[in-house]
């Protein structure tokens, strides 16, 4: 991406996960070079200077958004957001960098899959991006009850997929886990029951994160039984959204208090026409919403302007925690000396509505029409460039970039290296067993043989 070769944010309040303070950000070659109170009075060159007003706004790192599907074919169809319009989309809304999914195909390769994602981003994506890699496999018996009931609208999405289905595999991949000294990382958390699941492992000291979406802390399943079909279908994903209307004010409140760690999207958009695929028959609807453009916004407005979480844990739950967790911090997450200039200019008091007509999606619908959002991004600035100011795009097919990633944060796997070393099984230390040991020959005699030595194990 070609940067500016300075900017200067002036007069902001720079809002991190640990603080906030009114200081000047002056940026050169796409990362943040000094933080500092009228950094052109202390000496600062304004030569090729472009400087941006921030007084009475906040400087935010960019957000982090920890789960996408763009471009994704599934179900038959293909995802109508792909890289490039995705990633506009994604920097409207203030999000600076995506982590998409690459699925493979039953019995391809790992590997095959995440060259394929990249071939595929590369030349599309406006952001930086990285890529999880995924294993998966489902079965659909649980689907031809409903249908056998004659239950063939998006309602028997829900019903097929039931909320203690999903606490219950949360538990057992926490167990397993567990069992195992390995961390966990769930994604797409869309119950109070596995919310809960998770909120109890961690107060017992498993090391687990919760991703909950901007789905399911922004609206609830009621929508499945809507009367229009169109309606209901474009709320069809996996795991559902669940019917009960206190779940987002639930997950909203265990992810301000730190039970739930990250946010994501889990953005894969299909038009109307793809979502009547399953005019017919539930199961054949493409799973699948918006959300990448508004995830932000509505963590915003339920979120901070609702009083659940400050400035700092918003910042925190939509790009510092993901950062730490993916081995992208503190180049990523954080408005630091060093840090990747992704940055976003955020007005607290402004509003915007949140529609279809207006967003930048393909897509064309919005699970979130009509809402109300207090807190809008003025100016998002990717690796030093501004790319999206007062509704106007400046970026193009490409310009952003594949982030690679090492493995083993030191965020995550602190805690599980320690445990390797303090709970690793040795063996008793206890004098040896003198007496006789009876031996079973065959033809059932028996006879008995030498003393016998042994050891049990214990953590």
């Amino acid at each position: 991406m070609a940067t500016a070769s300075r900017l200067l944010i002036r007069g902001g309040r720079v809002v991190n996960e640990d603080h906030s303070q009114v200081t000047d950000v002056l940026v050169e070659d796409g990362v943040v070079r000094a933080l500092g109170s009228d950094l052109l009075a202390a000496g600062t060159s304004a030569e090729g200077l472009r400087i941006l007003d921030a007084t009475g706004k906040l400087v935010l790192p960019g957000g982090i958004d920890t789960h996408t599907h763009m471009q994704f074919p599934f179900m038959g169809s293909r995802s109508i957001d792909d890289f490039y319009q995705g990633t506009k989309a994604a920097l409207a809304g203030g999000t600076t960098m995506i982590l998409d999914f690459a699925i493979p195909q039953k019995g391809c390769s790992l590997i095959e899959a995440f060259d394929m994602w990249r071939s595929w981003a590369d030349p599309k994506v406006c952001c930086d991006y990285s890529l999880h890699v995924a294993v998966t496999w489902w079965s659909d018996q649980g689907a031809k009850k409903m249908l056998a009931l004659g239950i063939t609208g998006p309602e028997g999405h829900e019903l097929c997929r039931p909320e203690t289905v999903e606490a219950e595999a949360t538990l057992r991949a926490i167990t397993i886990a567990n069992a195992v000294n390995c961390p966990l990382y769930i994604v797409h958390v869309m119950s109070k029951s596995s919310a809960k699941v998770i909120a109890d492992a961690r107060r017992e000291g498993k090391v687990v994160f919760g991703e909950p979406i901007a789905a399911s802390l922004g609206t609830d399943g009621t929508h499945y039984w809507n009367k229009e079909w169109h309606h209901a279908a474009h709320h069809v994903m996996g795991p559902p959204l669940r019917p009960d209307p206190s779940t987002p004010g639930f997950l909203m409140n265990l992810l301000a208090n730190g039970d739930l760690t990250t946010t994501g999207s889990d953005h894969c958009t299909f038009n109307t026409c793809q979502k009547a695929l399953g005019r017919d028959d539930f199961s054949k609807i493409p799973n699948g919403i918006n959300g990448v453009e508004d995830r932000m916004s509505v963590l915003w407005e339920k979120g901070v302007h609702s009083g659940k979480m400050d400035e700092n844990r918003f910042v925190a739950v939509t790009s510092t925690n993901a950062a730490k967790i993916f081995n992208l911090y503190p180049r990523k997450g954080r408005i630091a000396v060093g840090s990747d200039a992704d940055i976003v200019i955020w007005d607290p008091k402004a509003t915007r509505t949140i529609s279809a007509k207006t967003h930048h999606q393909a897509v064309n619908f919005n699970i979130f029409e009509g809402m109300v959002c207090h807190g809008v991004p003025l100016v998002t600035i990717s690796r030093g460039k501004v790319v999206y100011e007062a509704g106007v795009f400046n970026v193009n097919a490409g310009d952003g970039k594949y982030i690679p990633r090492k493995p083993f944060a030191e965020y995550v796997y602190k805690r599980i290296k320690q445990r390797d070393q303090t709970c690793t099984p040795s063996p008793v230390e206890r004098l040896p067993y003198k007496g006789e040991v009876v031996l079973l020959k065959a033809g059932g005699k028996t006879e008995a043989s030498a003393p016998a030595t042994r050891k049990l194990a214990h953590c």
